[in-house]
């Protein structure tokens, strides 16, 4: 019985280990966004830079859209990149002269072959 005992107190003691501990609250001036979208604890709203210092809601609403939009810009850009590296080509010409989409390489190569 004591040994059964012994061994449910050092069981117990050792779940104490792996519980949360408290973190204390701090107060920001992040704390103004910390409703919005995306925002998860623990860390609240992630701004590495100081970009949202003594912003408004505004200045927070220009800056989400501006990265919505860079976001999706580079997601273009990785699909165009994917596509023509499967060979896949616009028809037609690049310019007046004739040369035509598949005659330029993939890839940097193309920042060189591309006329002017």
């Amino acid at each position: 019985e004591t040994m059964k005992l012994a061994i449910l107190a050092t069981l117990a003691a050792s779940a104490a280990a792996f519980a949360p501990s408290k973190v204390a609250q701090t107060s920001t001036a992040l704390n103004a966004f910390d409703s919005e979208l995306g925002v998860q604890p623990p860390l609240g709203l992630f701004d590495p830079l100081g970009l949202l210092d003594d912003a408004d809601q505004e200045r927070f609403d220009r800056l989400r859209y501006v990265e919505v939009k860079h976001g999706r810009i580079a997601q273009l850009a990785f699909l165009g990149n994917i596509i023509t590296r499967a060979g896949v080509h616009l028809p037609g010409d690049i310019d007046t002269a004739g040369t035509s989409f598949d005659s330029i390489p993939d890839g940097w190569a193309a920042v060189g072959a591309i006329p002017s």
